[in-house]
């Protein structure tokens, strides 16, 4: 798949930004992992898609490097005020709707891709681990975060807006392909 491909695909499963991503603008940090071991969300060692369940961070950079390009993605959301968490959850509820919603159509066209969201994979009512194999490996997702990446970095490198305005909120995820 092309970057225009994804860009009009991305268009079409609900994005309101896209930008090429240059895998090599990807900086993975041990600090961000840090964020997650402290447990301030609740999901670290309790998910396949979340630290330590997604791999080391050398995993994790070897699955990117599987790749060698990719498409950031964002969902942007409308905020009354900036403590409008009802707005600011259905905008991260819609968010993972377009990445589950691009990511079905990616793999429906046989691509291989690694899908990263924001927050954990929602995929299943309860994840098996650390008992048992993640029951759906092609669909899960991790964040961009779990896999050790500062998002705002990210998209800076890759001539993406990630603050809106006090008005706005922004989900980030991306597609390697």
């Amino acid at each position: 798949m092309t970057y225009e491909e994804l860009a009009k695909m991305a268009e079409e499963c609900g994005f309101t930004h896209t930008a090429p991503l240059d895998i090599t603008t990807i900086n993975l940090k041990q600090e961000v992992r840090d964020m997650c071991a402290s447990g301030k969300c609740g999901m670290y060692d309790n998910c396949w898609s979340c630290p330590p369940g997604c791999g080391s961070l050398e995993e994790c950079r070897e699955k990117i490097n599987q790749y060698s390009g990719g498409i950031l993605v964002q969902t942007v959301g409308d905020l009354e005020d900036a403590l409008d968490g009802e707005a600011m959850m259905e905008t991260a509820h819609r968010h993972t709707e377009n990445i589950n919603r691009m990511q079905d159509a990616i793999l429906a066209n046989g691509n291989d891709i690694l899908t990263l969201g924001a927050g954990a994979c929602k995929l299943c009512a309860k994840c098996a681990y650390p008992d048992e194999p993640c029951r759906q490996p092609k669909k899960m997702h991790s964040s961009m975060e779990a896999f050790g990446m500062v998002v705002l970095e990210v998209c800076k490198a890759n001539g993406l807006d990630y603050y809106y305005g006090s008005n706005h909120i922004a989900y980030t995820g991306c597609f390697l392909y």
